[in-house]
């Protein structure tokens, strides 16, 4: 447990209250960045306040109308999940850089260049968003971005959002194990020949196509046959 001096402040301001925690920083940087998922050993004091430095407590009344309970694990989740945490400006940077990747990501996979129907390569997206000099919360969630950096990034970088169906057919001595990967996305049909081939049309993204014709061709030695469904 990191000492008191040590804490930092984390507040939600609700219904015209403030309300604040003190947390360990490094605790509350893997949570708020997601690899921590419960608040185990997260407060250095297990009190809320409405004001941490000058150590002003709310009633049991205020906490009661505001968060449903006087619980505080459960009002310090609450502090955690929807407020501000004051991380450090390191964790801050290191937390934007992953939310940032995580973007980039979500957008190469799902997103296709309408010019030429091909995704577009990660940096060049990480490229674009560094030209329309985007800014990307540390605290929201990736997905809940994507349309304001979309409108960000389309006077410089046309993008579609579009998904494909490919037919598939597997030779028989392949099928099962092939199975297993066809299942990572979306099969729209299945149908297994009497001969033990396996015929799918499955759905994903136009950006993953790439990535899923190495993976199928890898299992089937180049056997496979495939097919756009228009």
């Amino acid at each position: 447990m990191v000492s008191l001096d040590k804490a930092i402040i984390a507040r939600l301001e609700t219904h015209g209250e403030k309300f604040e925690i003190l947390v360990d920083p490094d605790l509350a940087y893997l949570f708020k960045s997601g690899s921590k998922k419960d608040i185990v050993n997260m407060l250095v004091v297990e009190e809320i306040f409405t004001d941490a430095r000058k150590v002003e407590r709310p009633t049991s009344e205020l906490l009661r109308k505001v968060f449903g309970t006087t619980d505080v694990m459960q009002i310090a989740e609450t502090i955690l999940r929807k407020g501000e945490v004051q991380l450090t400006t390191e964790q801050k940077k290191k937390m934007m850089e992953e939310k940032r990747k995580k973007i980039v990501a979500i957008l190469a996979r799902e997103c296709i260049d309408p010019r030429t129907g091909a995704p577009h390569p990660p940096h060049r997206i990480e490229k674009a968003m560094e030209e329309s000099r985007i800014h990307v919360d540390p605290f929201k969630d990736a997905e809940a971005q994507l349309n304001g950096v979309i409108d960000a990034l389309r006077p410089v970088l046309p993008m579609k959002f579009e998904k494909v169906r490919i037919a598939v057919r597997v030779p028989a001595e392949h099928a099962p194990r092939a199975y297993g990967t066809l299942k990572e996305y979306s099969i729209q049909r299945e149908e297994w020949q009497s001969n033990g081939s396996l015929i799918v049309v499955v759905e994903m993204p136009a950006g993953l196509q790439g990535e899923f014709y190495d993976k199928i061709n890898k299992i089937t030695s180049g056997s496979v046959e495939t097919k756009i469904v228009k």
